[in-house]
């Protein structure tokens, strides 16, 4: 059994691999990342920083779940963005995060929601978001979360601070594309996902993107 001062890439991804489908849910997950803690010099295999964007690090990826390590530098962000419907969580071994969450109110196509297998097509003109709240996330502030209810929010590293925030992400199921949102524009379209690294080794055609926050959507 994993000691939670010393877990693990392995320990963490046996314990996933131990879950069956139906037992999936939001609390066991978390209570599970909540006693399997990773520390920084565990995830350094999958620590990359980039000045122009957040790099987003594949750890492990199966039918069921998606395990992601995500690098931010100070003032990096993610747009407003969905999550495909999926249940998500994250913690965060080193430096502090704020999570804006975001409540889905109406939009002028919201007949392209209806459609099997994902959450939306995009292509709305017209968007309204209702801004709900803004959680703080830190090493000592446990696991955050995403649900079906709660599935809109962005991510925003505005600690100042030169050692960069580290944020470890699970996702069940994973997922390739999701909802971005720009309020600003009113124009909402489906991005698709890619990763900065791989099994901790880099990605060369995401190496050489200068669109990077456009594609690595947290």
């Amino acid at each position: 059994m994993a000691h939670p001062l010393r877990t693990t890439i392995e320990d963490f991804v046996e314990g996933l691999k131990g879950f069956e489908r139906d037992l999936i849910t939001q609390d066991r997950v978390r209570d599970f990342m909540q006693a399997t803690e990773l520390s920084v010099q565990e995830l350094k295999p999958y620590v990359n920083f980039r000045d122009e964007y957040y790099t987003r690090n594949l750890v492990y990826r199966d039918a069921l779940f998606e395990v992601m390590v995500i690098c931010w530098k100070s003032g990096q962000k993610t747009p407003i963005h969905t999550h495909n419907g999926q249940l998500g969580w994250m913690t965060i071994p080193q430096g502090e995060v704020a999570v804006h969450n975001y409540k889905y109110v109406a939009c002028n196509c919201p007949e392209k929601q209806n459609v099997v297998g994902l959450d939306c097509l995009g292509g709305a003109s017209h968007i309204e978001l209702e801004r709900l709240t803004t959680e703080v996330c830190t090493d000592q502030s446990g696991v955050s979360t995403v649900d079906k209810l709660q599935s809109i929010h962005q991510i925003e590293n505005a600690d100042p601070s030169k050692a960069g925030v580290i944020s470890v992400h699970v996702y069940s199921l994973p997922f390739d594309s999701c909802i971005s949102f720009d309020l600003e524009k009113q124009h909402c379209c489906r991005k698709s996902l890619s990763y900065f690294s791989r099994y901790g080794k880099v990605e060369g055609a995401v190496e050489h993107s200068h669109s990077g926050e456009l594609r690595v959507i947290g």
